[in-house]
């Protein structure tokens, strides 16, 4: 059901009789009369042909009410087909003899493959006919020609299974998960599907038949938006409307995914109502109106729901969601002309009411960071029709180089501080680990998604990005790699002086902590997939080996990490949703054949769901 506030203006508030025209002019008298004729014995054969008539059209129109009301159009049901289901059985996989695009390196060709104790369940079988997710082009197979990296992608799907029984026993169909506590919570009553949403087309990828089946019944049947709770736009659409999007295409068009996504599309559009363009940052699902009590708004996430919203429009051909997205675009764009910016690096709080700016500082990490990433995504989701998202994407990177890029010592990191009033030359050396998802968008944005072999036209400045997203993911990588537990703290400072120590980083105590975050794989899969260097594999297969000893719990789920210094290091009572639909989905991908979700016909959205390259 529609918010109230979008119902049309047609029907009057109230109803007056004595104004009516047809009571007025005493029309109800001589129907009555016209009636009574209609009693005579010549006209009651024709009475009876009208009631019979009228009975028949009744019956039709009750009959296919459904129809009338569907959301998705004929074309979606006629052309959707429903996937093939796998049987389960006790069969090991299938190592198919076709070779991945890039050559599979891996030094574990000897190790202990029976550590794994499901990794051969044929919930992930691995028969090239019968993919559980739709692709196109579709992949030539589902596991590496190589044994070795086979036996690594297996695992991954193990530790999703992992962490999906405890959220199942615990906590089904809550939004969050606590796994020390056994428990769950919800955003609203009842939840929206948080967790449900943002895991599904993880399932899909790595054919989890029987976790698939489930989770769907649960979104067809129990998930509503109607909740009287405000919610996080940016949340919500990178999770839960990115999520039903890229379900919608991975199921081959499930219209169920579509009629959810659609509904909640509606219901967030009530936070765009400003005369700037720029969204409230929260809104009531119930009304679809804005919660205005949560400004300002911060501008990496008024700036992050533009690939799901275009997107919306284009499967449902309804130009609404677009628009609304492309206007926070457009005041952006005007904002950087009228030099309200440093040289487009834009400052990390924007007013809705306003739009204009309420701070100065500026960060590529919280409340910055994806609007850089999704400038050059939204370039190549619309198969570079709209070149002003290139320019922009450009100018940032360059401002980036300019005013932000530092190295520090003795080692020469490279690193990307914050200018805290917004000057340049005043870099605190500061990095937040989101800051490392931009490793990858410098060789997304260098190649336009091409891979090395591809042989892609590259000036020399795409080189030089493409350089300098290597030694920012080199950086990220030494963040995990310096650390006691192998696991990256939240934040981390740089070395800037010879008298700071022999150390490049250093983590004070407050930014210990470690929630099992994905931006540094995210980079390691993209570096991965366009160079095809394998030093990237190794550095994700130690990260996640990491995972697996300090935060996977016996009985199921995974916990973050309090403190990632000490040994043993104390547990947080968390798993957020992104580490089954991100960290390790770009785990799998990394060790996945590179035919799978190919750069250059799919982009991710912030919370790592793929949606289709399209031209609008």
């Amino acid at each position: 059901m529609l918010p109230l506030h979008r119902a049309g203006d047609s029907m009057p508030s109230q109803y007056d009789s004595y104004n009516d025209k047809y009571y007025k002019n005493n029309r109800h008298l001589s129907f009555r009369k016209s009636l009574l004729g209609l009693w005579s014995r010549r006209r009651f054969s024709i009475l009876i042909g009208l009631l019979l008539t009228l009975v028949t059209v009744y019956i039709s129109v009750i009959r296919d009410r459904s129809s009338i009301f569907d959301i998705t159009d004929s074309k979606v049901l006629d052309d959707y087909t429903p996937p093939p289901f796998i049987p389960q059985d006790d069969e090991e996989i299938v190592i198919s003899n076709d070779g991945d695009q890039n050559n599979d390196i891996s030094n574990n060709s000897n190790e202990d493959h029976s550590s794994s104790s499901s990794s051969q369940s044929n919930n992930n079988s691995d028969n090239d006919n019968n993919f559980l997710f739709t692709q196109h082009p579709p992949p030539k197979q589902l596991t590496p020609s190589d044994s070795g990296t086979a036996y690594r992608q297996q695992r991954i799907v193990d530790a999703f299974r992992h962490a999906w029984k405890g959220y199942q026993q615990d906590a089904f169909g809550k939004d969050e998960y606590q796994p020390l506590s056994q428990s769950g919570h919800n955003w609203a009553p009842g939840g929206i599907g948080l967790m449900m949403t943002d895991a599904i087309d993880t399932m899909l990828l790595m054919n989890l038949t029987e976790e698939y089946a489930m989770t769907r019944e649960w979104i067809a049947t129990q998930l509503d938006f109607d909740k009287n709770q405000d919610v996080n736009v940016f949340e919500t659409t990178i999770r839960v409307l990115g999520g039903l999007l890229s379900a919608y295409h991975l199921s081959g068009n499930d219209p169920v995914y579509l009629e959810k996504a659609t509904d909640l599309g509606n219901r967030l559009l009530g936070a765009f109502q400003t005369k700037s363009g720029i969204p409230y940052a929260s809104v009531v699902l119930s009304t679809g109106l804005p919660f205005t009590f949560h400004v300002p708004s911060s501008t990496a996430e008024v700036t992050t729901i533009q690939l799901e919203f275009k997107y919306l429009s284009h499967v449902t051909g309804d130009p609404k969601y677009w628009d609304a997205a492309e206007r926070v675009m457009l005041k952006m764009k005007q904002l950087v002309d009228q030099d309200q910016t440093l040289d487009g690096l834009v400052p990390i709080l924007i007013h809705p009411v306003t739009g204009t700016f309420n701070t100065r500082e500026i960060r590529l990490g919280s409340r910055g960071d994806s609007y850089y990433e999704y400038l050059i995504k939204q370039y190549l989701q619309t198969e570079k029709t709209e070149p002003m998202y290139l320019d922009m994407y450009r100018q940032t990177v360059q401002a980036i180089r300019k005013h932000l890029l530092a190295k520090s010592y003795p080692n020469e990191l490279t690193y990307f501080g914050e200018l805290l009033n917004g000057e340049s030359g005043t870099i605190h050396p500061k990095m937040d680990h989101l800051v490392c998802f931009i490793g990858g968008s410098f060789a997304l944005g260098a190649t336009q998604g091409l891979t090395l072999n591809q042989a892609p036209l590259m000036t020399d400045k795409d080189r030089e990005d493409l350089q300098l997203g290597k030694e920012i993911t080199r950086t990220c990588y030494e963040m995990y790699n310096t650390t006691a537990t192998g696991l990256a703290s939240e934040i981390v400072y740089f070395n800037t002086e010879a008298h700071g120590g022999d150390s490049d980083l250093y983590i004070q105590p407050r930014d210990t902590h470690c929630l099992l975050r994905p931006e540094t794989l995210e980079s390691l899969f993209l570096l991965w997939r366009i160079t095809g260097d394998p030093i990237y594999r190794e550095w994700g297969w130690k990260i996640f080996e990491s995972f697996e000893k300090y935060t996977r719990l016996p009985n199921g789920g995974y916990a973050a990490l309090r403190d990632v210094t000490q040994i043993p290091p104390p547990q947080d009572n968390r798993m957020d949703t992104f580490f089954l639909a991100e960290t390790l989905k770009y785990l799998y991908l990394l060790f996945s054949p590179d035919d799978i979700l190919p750069l250059d016909k799919y982009v991710f959205n912030s919370e790592a769901h793929p949606l289709p390259v399209f031209k609008p």
